[in-house]
């Protein structure tokens, strides 16, 4: 059974995220702060993890700098922060989707075995996908640019995927919205530029002369095909 790491301090949000996730299918371990949290992690070794920003004793975002040092798990923010720097700063640290509070529980469920899909693929076996010098195995969600292995989140993956597979074609930013959550709700182009900023930082020699993710002004993006 899937098991999902659900980070809440606040008992009764921890209880209905947690029954909402079992009556998916889906086994449930509760972390109350930031200590927890790690210590879960390390142990569990959660398939995804649905991570409160206000917790007691750490910020939410530095638990999720922590955990991107020894672990690419997806992250899905769950959070009474509702500004749009908030969200981007928690994109760009490298969490997989965010959900502000009120929230429907449903949703909560619908996004997280949308990021769950982006981990496991949608391509057939032994498929490989090769542009310029990176290749992307598919069903083993490893990237190498060269010789040189690159983490990515589930989400970043997932991009990286859909561009690589049509160099030179132009992505809105939309259209990679939809490519990468794989279902529908309300979300927001700019998360796609902090995702396209960590691809950046991780791929390329120089991020700010890119030679793989070309930006097209007033459009979106493309995989270059030269």
């Amino acid at each position: 059974m899937t098991t999902i790491l659900v980070v809440e301090d606040e008992p009764g949000i921890a209880r209905l995220v947690r029954d909402y996730l079992e009556r998916a299918g889906f086994a449930v371990v509760l972390a109350a702060n930031a200590g927890e949290a790690l210590a879960q992690a390390r142990a569990q070794r959660p398939a995804l993890v649905v991570l409160d920003l206000g917790l007691p004793d750490r910020d939410g975002l530095d638990v999720t700098r922590e955990l991107r040092r020894f672990s690419d798990v997806p992250i899905v923010m769950l959070t009474a922060r509702g500004d749009e720097s908030d969200r981007i700063v928690g994109l760009e640290l490298g969490a997989d989707d965010y959900v502000v509070k009120p929230f429907s529980p449903k949703e909560l469920v619908a996004r997280v075995r949308a990021v769950l899909r982006r981990v496991e693929g949608k391509a057939a076996g032994g498929e490989t996908v090769r542009a310029l010098d990176v290749a992307i195995d598919l069903p083993r969600r490893r990237v190498t640019v060269g010789d040189r292995r690159v983490e990515l989140t589930a989400t970043e993956f997932a991009l990286l995927a859909t561009l690589a597979r049509e160099p030179g074609r132009v992505f809105t930013r939309g259209q990679l919205l939809d490519a990468v959550h794989g279902v529908s709700f309300e979300s927001y182009e700019r998360a796609i530029d902090a995702h396209v900023k960590n691809l950046r930082r991780k791929l390329e020699p120089t991020p700010g002369s890119p030679r793989y993710i070309e930006t097209v002004h007033g459009i979106g993006y493309r995989f270059a095909d030269s």
